[in-house]
């Protein structure tokens, strides 16, 4: 696996990230007869929010981002996207195992929507992610805090 690290995302990121974001929801947004290479990008620079938006990057240059927005009692992922070429290396799953001890320590609730068919939900159900609700396009899911004992902590190691 490459060198990865997260920063704070800033303003100056929104172009990057909706051009990820088109390129990485296009074949799962057309697969569903929902593609549009407009609202695609302004949907995402509508809903950007730097203050819970972090880039990721490979051995220093962009290569994803990911949110975590709080919502009342539970903190919502989104904006979950990763260049195609680093898909699969491991990457992502480290950001994800991350950016869930975070919120394992602080007992959060973690919800999710993934586009319907859409490769990610394994990687949220391996995750512990499990369904909530879902409708024709997206599969809300949720992940209950894990506790940790220092048994478990342990035996871990």
């Amino acid at each position: 696996m490459a060198d990865w690290e997260i920063r704070p995302a800033s303003m100056a990121d929104v172009e990057a990230v909706a051009e990820l974001r088109a390129v990485v929801l296009r074949a799962d947004l057309e697969r569903l007869g929902r593609y549009d290479d407009q609202r695609v990008r302004q949907r995402l620079r509508d809903g950007f929010a730097p203050a819970y938006t972090w880039i990721v990057e490979v051995d220093g240059a962009f290569a994803g981002c990911v949110a975590l927005r709080p919502d009342g009692d539970a903190h919502w992922l989104e904006h979950f996207y990763l260049a195609p070429h680093l898909q699969g290396s491991g990457i992502g799953t480290a950001v994800l195992r991350d950016l869930l001890d975070r919120c394992d320590s602080d007992g959060t609730l973690v919800r999710l929507d993934v586009l319907r068919g859409s490769p990610a939900r394994r990687l949220y159900e391996r995750h512990g992610f499990a369904l909530d609700t879902e409708d024709p396009v997206d599969v809300f899911m949720v992940r209950a805090p894990r506790t940790f004992t220092a048994e478990a902590s342990i035996v871990s190691m």
